[in-house]
């Protein structure tokens, strides 16, 4: 009894002591608060005033579960994310007694469906397309949907490797983004794309020039099959690429030949290319260098630059042309960006891809430049609407991030990824178990190709590579909808 009535007056002690501070503390807060000039709701409303910054902060998170609706979200919204997860799970992804979808804005894709669809023993396996035919090493790529630039820097150590290990089990392939070839892109044994951006990292010289030794060891490896020169990205036109110096690991620094703990900052473009003959002459280099197939990566703008380019290929030769062409929307993802940047700048893919397929058209160069979209194109009838528009392949970052386990919870700039995605926290990134993710980066790549093929055949084709522009339509003003081949004539269906 009396031991029972000690611990009775010991917490009765320490609750007064943890009320007494506790008052001590937020009396310590009042002041701060009434007396700091910076915030004026502090000022006003010592204490209190503090949880409006809290739940501001919280309400990031709290919207896409409690209040958004399926279909509103951005920059992705539920409906579109939840499919990636059944598809990278490989479960069941139909749904039951009706679309959630609104078919009436304007702007919303319907395919026409065909009344004698392909029956499955007339489907055929997606046709490869050989990209650099002319190349000392062309590459011949099948798949249809690819993955875009991710730099290990931006993305962590087993992202890379769960990317690369699915990549190869899907036969898709996998681009570097601009920070160079990693050990672990190569570890996983998929096709890679190395993209060379405007800071040239990996490739480069001590004062950021293009090497053509450090070109060759990179050229030597197998698994890199394509070079893919970055001119500008969907969410940052006209600004190069960010990577805070927290982030600039001694590993990552002596991968792209740079100083470690230092922000890198790539040029905000190639300060050797500024016309259509520059931009010939440095691709043309790195192909005779490397031998293998080379592109550019472009967000479209200002277009007469295309038609610049176009006109310099036909005084040099169809031979001097780039290998492929990828163009990013404006509506791109990416690790770190201005906001102005983001909201404002470069055109989305919806208007670029019909422009940049009819223009190569109309100069009798679509056969010869491969055409690769890219930019918010996560779900099979994205994917079937830009093969529609014209496009050989597409490519995505965030839908395999969203397969890799990614919320959206918008902390890719900060090293504080709550899913280890994006962060270089060893902490955080042990809950990214590699062996689980590369399957479902592997079941993500398979099921989309499943599942555009199954767009496919219902609009009476044996598989996507023979959607044409007549088969999607486009709901106009006026509530009624338009074939793509009346909305974009340029190329003829």
């Amino acid at each position: 009894m009396n031991f029972a009535l000690t611990v009775f007056n010991v917490m009765a002690q320490l609750l007064v002591w943890l009320i007494g501070i506790g008052i001590l503390v937020i009396g310590v807060i009042y002041v701060i608060d009434r007396t700091q000039t910076a915030h004026t709701v502090r000022r006003n409303y010592p204490v209190i005033g503090r949880f409006r910054y809290w739940f501001e902060h919280l309400g990031e998170f709290f919207r896409q579960y409690f209040f958004a609706m399926d279909r509103e979200e951005m920059p992705f919204n539920r409906a579109e994310r939840s499919w990636v997860y059944q598809a990278a799970k490989d479960e069941d992804t139909t749904v039951a007694f009706g679309s959630t979808r609104d078919l009436r804005p304007v702007g919303s894709v319907l395919f026409v469906n065909c009344p004698y669809p392909t029956l499955e023993e007339d489907t055929v396996p997606t046709s490869p397309v050989v990209i650099g035919p002319d190349c000392r090493h062309p590459y011949q790529a099948t798949s249809v949907f690819n993955i875009s630039g991710m730099s290990y820097g931006a993305i962590s150590k087993p992202a890379v490797l769960a990317l690369s290990g699915g990549a190869k089990k899907a036969g898709v392939w996998m681009n570097t983004g601009e920070g160079a070839l990693s050990p672990w892109h190569l570890q996983g044994g998929a096709d890679i794309v190395h993209q060379i951006g405007t800071a040239k990292y990996g490739v480069r010289d001590a004062q950021g020039n293009l090497n053509d030794e450090r070109l060759r060891e990179v050229a030597a490896h197998e698994q890199v099959k394509m070079f893919e020169l970055k001119l500008s990205q969907g969410a940052k036109p006209g600004k190069g690429g960010i990577l805070p110096g927290e982030k600039v690991t001694d590993e990552i620094a002596k991968i792209r030949f740079i100083e470690a703990g230092q922000d890198s900052i790539s040029p905000n473009r190639h300060p050797e290319i500024d016309s259509a003959e520059d931009l010939l002459d440095m691709l043309n280099h790195i192909r005779e260098v490397t031998g293998k197939p080379v592109g550019f990566k472009a967000v479209i703008g200002a277009y007469g630059w295309i038609e610049q380019l176009c006109e310099a290929i036909k005084v040099r030769g169809i031979d001097s042309a780039p290998d492929f062409i990828t163009i990013d929307s404006a509506d791109g993802g990416t690790g770190a960006a201005p906001a102005s940047l983001i909201d404002y700048m470069g055109l989305p893919l919806k208007e670029s891809l019909p422009l940049v397929v009819d223009l190569l058209q109309k100069h009798g160069l679509r056969e010869r430049i491969r055409v690769i979209a890219s930019g918010k194109l996560i779900t099979p009838a994205q994917v079937a609407w830009a093969l529609c528009i014209g496009a050989d392949f597409v490519v995505s970052a965030r839908g395999f991030m969203f397969a890799l386990g990614c919320i959206q919870a918008l902390q890719c700039n900060k090293n504080t990824c709550p899913t280890g995605i994006t962060t270089h926290d060893k902490d955080l990134q042990r809950g990214l178990d590699v062996t689980d993710k590369t399957q479902r980066v592997y079941h993500y790549a398979k099921n989309m190709q499943k599942e555009v093929g199954i767009i496919a055949h219902s609009c009476g084709v044996p598989e996507p590579r023979r959607l044409q522009r007549f088969h999607c339509r486009i709901v106009q003003d006026d509530g009624s909808s338009k074939p793509l081949n009346e909305v974009y004539p340029g190329l003829s269906a």
